[in-house]
């Protein structure tokens, strides 16, 4: 059986992943999908945490998580295309002010 520790490593490190993409990358879909990597970090503690627990609340926690970033990951791409289609450019530096 894997240890805990190993578990929470790994999800720190798929986290931290995450995060540098939000913030090095200029690329929104890029960014959506560090986010997306984010969640499924902390998707993987609250089911290590459930396993190690013997308890079930965690894995239905996950559940919810993977729905509610289903819908941030369709509503996301929708965002992302109708601001190209209108500016030509993905770029987030370009869109601060998101004037039209």
């Amino acid at each position: 059986m894997v240890p805990l520790n190993h578990y929470l490593i790994l999800s720190a490190a798929i986290f931290a992943i995450g995060v540098v993409g939000v913030v090095i990358r200029r690329n929104l879909i890029v960014v959506l999908m560090s986010i997306e990597l984010m969640l499924n970090a902390v998707n993987l503690t609250f089911i290590a945490f459930s396993r190690f627990l013997g308890s079930m609340e965690g894995q239905v926690v996950v559940f919810f998580v993977m729905a509610v970033a289903a819908a941030e990951a369709v509503v996301g791409l929708a965002i992302i295309i109708s601001v190209f289609r209108h500016r030509q450019s993905l770029d987030p530096q370009e869109m601060q002010l998101l004037k039209w």
